[in-house]
């Protein structure tokens, strides 16, 4: 169905209520392309401002993160009530547990920082012999953990954190 004749269904109510331009001048149903000049610029608003978080794309950048980057093994991106948003994590890893433990970590992390006097947490590394854990913040909403191996050159996988958190907080905004 064509949009114009989707807009002559709706009441002139409805319709005056989206409307940017003059709330006095006289509405034609009779032409869609008018309605469509004064609705197009509302509806563009509203969708902006109904914008929701791109679940998809999330886990597109995670994934490309763990297998563009050598020696990752898993990623996943956390709300900090520790709720799962999106991961990419090795089979053996319960994605809940995870999430959880790492938005723990952080917050933990941060408060341990401030006790301590020492500002603002960039990272909580986890070393083990097996490799590390890495959780970083990416802005109010969302916690990053990142999984490498011992093989990993620290300060390339530091840099490539960085970026990725980069890409995502523009995604959770």
């Amino acid at each position: 169905m064509h949009l114009g004749n989707i807009l002559k269904l709706l009441p002139r109510t409805f319709i005056r209520m989206f409307l940017i331009a003059d709330k006095t001048a006289k509405l034609s149903i009779d032409s869609p392309t008018n309605l469509l000049a004064n609705i197009q610029p509302a509806l563009a608003i509203i969708t902006e401002e109904e914008s929701m978080i791109n679940i998809s794309m999330l886990q597109e950048v995670l994934q490309n993160f763990v297998s563009g980057t050598s020696n990752i093994q898993g990623a996943a991106l956390v709300s900090p009530d520790g709720l799962a948003l999106a991961s990419v994590l090795p089979a053996e890893m319960d994605e809940d547990r995870t999430a959880a433990m790492s938005a723990a970590m952080l917050s933990l992390g941060e408060r341990i920082g401030s006790e301590l006097v020492r500002g603002t947490i960039d990272r909580i590394v986890v070393e083990g012999e097996k490799g590390f854990g890495i959780v970083v913040s990416c802005g109010p909403d969302a916690v990053l953990l990142v999984l490498a191996n011992a093989a990993v050159k620290q300060g390339l996988l530091f840099l490539e954190i960085k970026r990725a958190v980069a890409q995502i907080a523009p995604l959770i905004s």
